[in-house]
């Protein structure tokens, strides 16, 4: 593994297409926004409740992939309608903060590395790092960046942030930059985004600095087995088919029981899992998914580490399976009335000053498993890297499709180093 050292080539600003000069384009067939650029879009209650932070995502492309120039292009297309990344944020005349309008643009990043994608690989924190477009102090809500290597690969590096969409979202803003750049594009009407609260952390045993991001793979055998040993305590059949717990309640239920024996929580410490829920699938009527916000709520979970580790994972998958299963229709609309009545903005603000931002002795759980992230192609075909990028938040899981050849499951997790050998031995351990 070759040490990787990034240059910098030049930074600039993305902004969208005006419409008049797309409407000649032939693969332009939707309609131009009625938006103007003095209009503005306040934030939901969703929104604030998630952290005025970026969170990134990263894709790679071996040769022969587009130029920069193209991959700038479809991206101020894609901008011509997905008009809240080349915002600003600002206030309303009631001081409420809002999304501008005003199509000042995207931060584009150009770099390239001074080696192979393969002798890159497998990525140091320091590489993924280096991927990272720095976001600290900025006024645009998105940023994009491009590391070109001497091979002629592509890393793509995204980051937006977190308030104006979620990740379903971003999944869908991805996928229709790459039909721009192939001349299609799927027309999207605008709305909201939002933030989410922090609670009280347990002091843990290690600096921030120790975090890493570790990736596991998980093949359709194994997933099998976990699914079939979390849903043993399930009986009957639906819709024709056994009954089991969905892939994501069962392997978080895994990494949950692996995690808490691995941390090495004492017998009674409280340990709570959280699942960000779509709520597009949850709402009766289901909102569409071209509904731009956030729309996302968290599930929690909560137990002792040692009923955890002791009772079987179909009792540590029920447990999530049934908090899920609360987040529905009726706890969406709940919360928009508890929220549009009782909270003040001031309220949703998110704590300051972290020395360590770890979700110890607790875990984030993001499933990305149905988000079409994959399918982003520019022309070239489809990725063969796609993963989040690395942040220092230790106790944050991502489920995501593999890309490899026997498809599966690709879990990242951050963790102390200090963990990981042990993380290791016991990841693939179904007892």
């Amino acid at each position: 593994m070759a040490s990787i050292k990034v240059d910098q080539i030049r930074s600039k600003l993305a902004r969208p297409i005006p419409y008049d000069d797309l409407s000649g384009d032939e693969h332009h067939t939707h309609q131009p926004s009625n938006l103007t650029n003095s209009e503005f879009i306040p934030l939901t209650i969703f929104d604030k409740l998630v952290d005025d932070e970026h969170k990134a995502v990263l894709y790679a492309y071996r040769p022969p992939n587009p130029s920069n120039t193209m991959l700038e292009e479809g991206l101020r297309k894609a901008l011509s309608e997905y008009r809240q990344w080349a915002g600003r944020f600002g206030t309303d005349d009631s001081g409420r903060r809002v999304i501008k309008l005003n199509d000042e643009g995207m931060r584009l990043i150009e770099a390239s590395a001074d080696c192979t994608l393969d002798e890159a690989m497998p990525f140091k924190t320091s590489t993924l790092l280096s991927f990272n477009p720095i976001y600290k102090g900025i006024e645009e809500l998105a940023l994009v960046k491009f590391t070109r290597f001497t091979c002629g690969s592509l890393v793509l590096s995204y980051s937006s942030n977190h308030m104006v969409a979620d990740g379903f979202l971003v999944s869908r803003f991805m996928v229709a930059w790459g039909q721009a750049c192939r001349g299609v594009f799927d027309h999207m009407t605008a709305e909201i985004a939002k933030r989410d609260i922090i609670q009280d952390i347990v002091k843990p045993p290690y600096l921030g600095d120790d975090v890493i991001q570790h990736k596991v793979h998980f093949c359709h055998e194994f997933i099998a087995k976990i699914k079939s040993q979390a849903s043993s305590s399930l009986s009957g059949i639906a819709n024709g088919e056994q009954r089991t717990y969905s892939t994501c309640v069962s392997l978080a239920a895994h990494l949950w029981r692996t995690i808490t024996r691995v941390r090495g929580l004492a017998k009674y410490q409280q340990t709570e899992m959280r699942i960000s829920v779509n709520g597009r699938r949850r709402f009766k009527p289901r909102v569409p998914d071209d509904f731009f916000s956030n729309l996302v709520l968290w599930a929690n979970s909560e137990d002792q580490a040692k009923d955890i580790l002791d009772k079987p994972l179909s009792g540590t998958a029920e447990l999530i399976h049934e908090a899920v299963a609360k987040v529905n229709d009726d706890y969406f609309k709940s919360y928009i009335d508890f929220a549009s009545y009782t909270i003040k903005d001031e309220d949703l603000i998110p704590k300051e000053n972290w020395s360590v931002p770890p979700w110890w002795p607790n875990l984030e759980v993001d499933c990305w498993l149905g988000f079409p992230f994959g399918e982003v192609d520019f022309g070239v075909g489809k990725p063969c890297i796609f993963m989040p990028l690395f942040h220092d938040w230790e106790g944050v899981i991502y489920l995501l499709p593999s890309f490899g050849a026997d498809g599966g499951i690709d879990v990242y997790i951050t963790l102390f180093q200090q963990q990981l050998d042990l993380f290791e031995k016991l990841c693939y351990c179904i007892d």
